[in-house]
């Protein structure tokens, strides 16, 4: 009898309450990427991950486990966030960014929940000025970029900011919608842009990678990794040389790293990990640093629309988080809800764009600044 309980009942066992929460956290993570079709490519390996390392001594997860394999290779050394951005640079078009440079202002207006979230998180005296500062990243609603902060500062929460970051990134069809319908009003929904339609020379989309490189390396060298990455698959896709390495980053190097990514965050969700304190703090103010995010985004096209004789669509503010480009399509589903041949995606899409710049380049002065106050 001792034998069975060692062998085949091994896992019951030691199944206890923390397990069957989690496997409950993984199954509704799983339930929404099918379901409800929430961004299925990351929630789903998330949701599959956090069942994985949640089942009593579980062979995925361990020394030798190949997900604490994966962990070490591909989170804790970087390599995947920089991949990822290798092909998310190969699917972005900056040219609506280029024709409409006003857009940059949106982008960095959207970075506020990220510094009112790491005042916050200090404030409550749970946490140090590093990893107040790794929570506050979540804001930046850009995965790659929470995980490099807080692999610098705060590696021992690693696991529930880069599953806070990604999930709610997921989540942002649920979570900006409210807020965007409480800071506007029906008829700041409804308001039209017109998108001038500049034509882009090829010469400027190629230099645009190159230069934003250096002049952002230049002034936070601490984003070359990640900004040199996303730059560098830009320019795979403008050069026009290299079609068929720009098809393979944005197609089968973006699958193969996001089904990595994702179960590999989700196999950080242990429920020793997750059910902590600590741990709900950060992702509920994870949740707070999207919500101050949008809502600083549309707060700042308000006011801007005080001074502007044409008007923006104050949506557009909420569209600056690097959430590309599920925040770009969220405004524009907003402004059809309203008036069904209000055309502002590329305005939108300017914006989502522009947070992405704004989020790597925000991430990387926390990584200069933070030390010199410690």
């Amino acid at each position: 009898m001792e034998g069975l309980r060692e062998g085949l009942l091994v896992g019951i066992v030691n199944l206890n309450l923390g397990h069957i929460i989690m496997f409950i956290i993984g199954g509704i993570l799983i339930y929404l990427a099918i379901k409800k079709e929430y961004e299925p490519t990351l929630l789903l390996p998330i949701g599959f991950g956090a069942i994985l390392c949640n089942i009593p001594l579980s062979s995925a997860v361990g020394e030798d486990g190949f997900l604490t394999i994966l962990y070490e290779a591909g989170i804790a050394t970087e390599l995947f966030p920089v991949l990822i951005f290798i092909a998310v640079g190969a699917m972005i078009d900056f040219k609506p960014l280029i024709a409409s440079p006003f857009m940059l202002f949106f982008g960095a207006a959207a970075q506020f929940g990220i510094f009112a979230t790491m005042m916050f998180a200090l404030a409550t005296g749970q946490f140090t000025l590093p990893e107040a500062a790794s929570i506050g990243i979540i804001g930046a609603a850009d995965g790659p970029t929470s995980i490099y902060v807080a692999k610098e500062f705060a590696r021992n929460y690693l696991g529930p900011i880069s599953v806070a970051a990604y999930s709610y990134m997921s989540l942002v069809p649920i979570i900006q919608p409210p807020v965007i319908k409480l800071l506007t009003t029906k008829k700041e929904r409804k308001i039209r842009m017109k998108y001038t339609g500049v034509k882009v020379p090829r010469v400027v989309e190629i230099l645009f990678p190159i230069v934003i490189t250096i002049i952002s390396g230049i002034i936070a060298p601490m984003s070359v990794a990640l900004i040199g990455a996303l730059m560098f698959g830009n320019l795979i896709r403008v050069c026009g040389v290299l079609d068929r390495l720009s098809i393979s980053a944005q197609n089968e190097l973006a699958n193969l790293v996001t089904i990595l990514l994702g179960i590999t965050i989700g196999s950080t969700m242990t429920a020793d990990a997750f059910l902590d304190v600590r741990t709900l703090m950060i992702m509920a103010m994870g949740l707070v640093a999207f919500i101050f995010d949008t809502a600083g985004g549309v707060i700042f096209a308000k006011i801007l629309n005080l001074f502007l004789k044409e008007k923006v669509n104050p949506m557009i503010g909420a569209a600056g988080i690097s959430a590309f480009p599920m925040s770009g399509r969220v405004v524009q589903k907003l402004a059809k809800e309203e008036d069904p041949t209000n055309f502002i995606l590329m305005q939108a899409m300017s914006a989502n764009v522009a947070g992405q710049l704004g989020s790597v380049v925000a991430g990387s002065m926390i990584l200069a600044l933070v030390p010199l106050f410690i």
